[in-house]
């Protein structure tokens, strides 16, 4: 699952299980569960869960919040038998080694997939963190190579080389809200991005330039919202 600040990826969560018309007894399997949030929101419907992630403390971690729930070890590229009613892949794809295999093989012991990914960068207002530290950052790769899976013609074509369809795409907004200056830039200081800008000009001039650059996003309380947009595809034979 891809970090921001706490409680942001609700709206995310019940948009996918909406997707996969998940409710009481529905079996789903979730692809790279991590410390469990998107399994408590199914088992608060009454979904039965299992959970695999290959990071053993992101299992033991989803174990403890969710008491409801199954959860293994294991690979996204080689999920358990099944069969699921629902296979959910969150936020997954763009972490595997092969999202084509991650696919086939969630269709394979599921009968409906879902899968959910970012928007495009112009899309999500987290590309400001980015651009107000790029001064400090190696420049970005030049055109070329395949379009991101945030491209949904893309991540259309990924699924069609899965011998797969999309069978219906939702959009959804997820705000991340944060509750003052010090909520907003603490997170990006302690990230790659913000060690590395902070190792080259100073941890004060990174908190001047998120400052100016994410000034636009700042609300009447003194909090930030940034607006990020998430497609959830649902996937099917």
């Amino acid at each position: 699952m891809d970090d921001g600040p706490r409680g942001w990826a609700r709206p995310l969560y019940e948009r996918a299980l909406d997707a996969a018309g998940a409710g009481p007894g529905t079996t789903l399997l979730e692809l790279g569960c991590g410390s469990g949030g998107f399994a408590l929101a199914a088992v608060e419907r009454g979904a039965l869960v299992t959970g695999i992630d290959s990071d053993r403390s992101a299992v033991s971690a989803a174990a403890a919040a969710v008491p409801g729930a199954e959860f293994r070890f294991g690979d996204a590229h080689n999920p358990p038998p099944g069969p699921f009613d629902v296979v959910a892949a969150v936020q997954l794809l763009s972490h595997v080694t092969n999202p084509v295999l991650v696919l086939r093989r969630a269709a394979s012991v599921g009968t409906t997939v879902v899968v959910t990914v970012w928007g495009r960068d112009e899309e999500c207002d987290v590309r400001a963190f980015g651009e107000a530290l790029a001064h400090w950052l190696p420049p970005r790769r030049a055109a070329g190579g395949p379009p991101p899976l945030t491209d949904p013609d893309r991540l259309r074509k990924l699924v069609a080389l899965a011998g797969l369809q999309v069978a219906a795409l939702h959009e959804v907004v997820c705000p991340f809200d944060y509750a003052d200056v010090d909520e907003l830039v603490a997170p990006v200081l302690g990230s790659a991005i913000g060690r590395r800008s902070a190792a080259a000009a100073g941890p004060d001039a990174v908190r001047r330039a998120l400052l100016d650059r994410l000034a636009r996003h700042r609300r009447a309380d003194g909090g930030y919202r940034l607006e990020n947009l998430f497609r959830v595809y649902t996937v099917m034979p």
